[in-house]
């Protein structure tokens, strides 16, 4: 007999690290209801049912949004509106049986056609398709959908919130190896980097847009009043209007070559106040900017690519595998990000430890480019466990920025992360991300970490690994 597959308290922890009502708004409950419904209903693959929600979760805010729109305005004209009204969110909430099927069929198929609808949203509906064929499944999901309390509770907007906790589904199957990193680990990356407003924000392998949404998170809550942040609301108050606007429309940019998670990650960003980031299906290591390398570049990179891939030859840009020659996607996408950065630009990438000893001519062009092209502040080792059940890869952050050249590089090595090293990733006591931070400001020294000269990294061939000094 099949189970639904169930969440583990430890990988919920992650996915939601911020405080809020979300628990206790039974959305929780709501979310495994859905995912359950569609077990059973013959929709088995975690990533299929995700897909499916988002579709009829994004029909029925984008619904909501154009009523809201209408109401405040007379000379609105409706998105959903002559031969679109049909497809309005409403109108599938009374019907049942092959009724039901056709028009959630006719509106996911078609709606990439709808007039008005932005450029992010056609991506969404790009060659999408229902996939909840039994019909009292579908009514049974349309009814869960529409019954959510999706409204702000205490100035909390908790759509964000249960939107992670659905891909959390994702993570904990590691279905066609699509899970995600560690949400812990994506918040200590982007607070050591520190984004800030009117920065270019990219992650070339954003996945469900994780990095994305945490360093904008981040920054409103840089800019959150004291007072607001005790009660636990993160809104950003103390940001400027142009400020807001380039957040919404230009700073946000992410790329994934895989097709449905470019669709979550659209649905995770506009659940998360910005539906107007910019994210393609695009493979950077393949596809530049308008023909030139290397086009446009950015204030912050934050990312944790594919490792141990290999890119056929002739697909990878020549200007990039430039004098590397290498088909490593690991080594690719460093160099990316080095080519990629803006004058004073910062970079927080997770990269296989590997890449800092590897003796391949590649591997040391890279190394000495991030310490004599580049100032690399920062190697964080990282636990083995960090990425289990799914990965048991030993890998490690490098953090540089597009500056002068590297004097000192602060090495920490990061034995507990606040989870068992096992499968099971039990939280535990044991966590030394909050050293992290607090050494961090002045590079300070500890039982942890210890700083090496530029000196000494030439003398060792351009070596970064911490055990050899």
């Amino acid at each position: 007999m099949r189970t639904p597959p169930t969440q583990s308290d430890s990988v919920v922890a992650q996915a939601l690290a911020t405080p809020s009502n979300f628990f206790s708004s039974g959305l929780r409950q709501k979310v495994d209801q859905l995912m359950n419904i569609l077990w059973a209903g013959g929709v088995n693959n975690p990533m299929d049912s995700i897909e499916q929600i988002s579709y009829l979760l994004f029909l029925r805010l984008l619904t909501e949004k154009d009523n809201v729109l209408a109401s405040l305005d007379k000379k609105y004209t409706c998105i959903f509106s002559g031969k679109w009204a049909r497809y309005a969110w409403g109108n599938f909430v009374t019907l049942t049986g092959d009724n039901l099927f056709n028009a959630v069929r006719d509106a996911i198929e078609k709606l990439h056609e709808l007039p008005g609808l932005t450029d992010t949203g056609k991506l969404l509906f790009s060659r999408a398709t229902l996939k909840v064929y039994e019909r009292p499944t579908l009514r049974a999901v349309v009814q869960a959908i529409h019954e959510m309390d999706l409204a702000a509770h205490d100035g909390h907007d908790l759509k964000g919130d249960m939107y992670e906790y659905l891909l959390s589904k994702l993570s904990a199957s590691g279905t066609n190896g699509q899970f995600r990193t560690p949400r812990h680990i994506i918040d200590l990356m982007v607070s050591l980097v520190n984004p800030q407003p009117n920065q270019r924000i990219c992650d070339p392998a954003c996945g469900t847009a994780g990095f994305l949404i945490s360093a904008f998170t981040h920054i409103l809550r840089q800019h959150t009043k004291p007072a607001d942040l005790k009660r636990g609301l993160v809104d950003g108050g103390l940001l400027k209007a142009a400020q807001w606007k380039f957040l919404e429309e230009h700073a946000i940019t992410g790329f994934d070559n895989d097709a449905n998670m470019v669709k979550i990650a659209i649905l995770n960003l506009y659940l998360h106040q910005l539906e107007k980031a910019r994210v393609s299906m695009l493979n950077p290591l393949t596809t530049g900017f308008g023909g030139v390398y290397p086009g446009q570049r950015f204030d912050v990179i934050l990312a944790n690519p594919p490792f141990a891939g290999k890119v056929q030859d002739e697909s990878i840009l020549s200007d990039l595998n430039y004098k590397l020659n290498t088909r490593a996607t690991e080594l690719l996408f460093l160099k990316w990000f080095i080519d990629h950065l803006a004058p004073g630009g910062r970079a927080g990438v997770i990269v296989p430890q590997g890449v800092l000893s590897e003796p391949s001519k590649a591997a040391k062009i890279l190394r000495t480019m991030l310490v004599r092209q580049c100032s690399l502040d920062a190697i964080i080792t990282l636990p083995a466990g960090c990425f289990r059940p799914y990965a048991d890869a030993e890998t490690a952050i490098l953090l540089f920025n597009n500056g002068r050249q590297t004097e000192q590089v602060w090495i920490y090595e990061l034995a507990n992360d606040g989870f068992t090293p096992d499968d099971r990733r039990t939280p535990i006591a044991e966590n030394n991300i909050p050293d992290i931070l607090a050494l961090w400001p002045d590079r300070e020294e500890s039982s942890k970490s210890f700083s090496v000269s530029i000196g000494k990294i030439e003398s060792h061939g351009f070596s970064l690994m911490p055990g050899e000094f």
